[in-house]
């Protein structure tokens, strides 16, 4: 299955932004708190274009927001 590059650092800004807890990041995407805290803590980053579309639309943004520069579409 072919990932795509994540800001780690925006992910994080953003939810906390919403103020958010990953929990209810999780709650809100669907995307388990597994992957978000592997996002948010630099253990991966890199993500599965629809757990990049998930989050941004939790995140009200449009995913290429989190994207890398240069990453490819999700």
């Amino acid at each position: 299955m072919p990932s795509v590059e994540v800001d780690v650092q925006k992910l994080k800004e953003l939810r906390r932004r919403k103020v958010l807890s990953m929990r209810e990041l999780e709650d809100l995407s669907g995307v388990s708190y597994n992957t978000i805290w592997r996002l948010e803590t630099s253990r991966t980053t890199k993500a599965r274009p629809r757990s990049i579309r998930a989050l941004a639309q939790a995140l009200g943004v449009e995913p290429h927001e989190l994207l890398k520069e240069g990453g490819s579409d999700a």
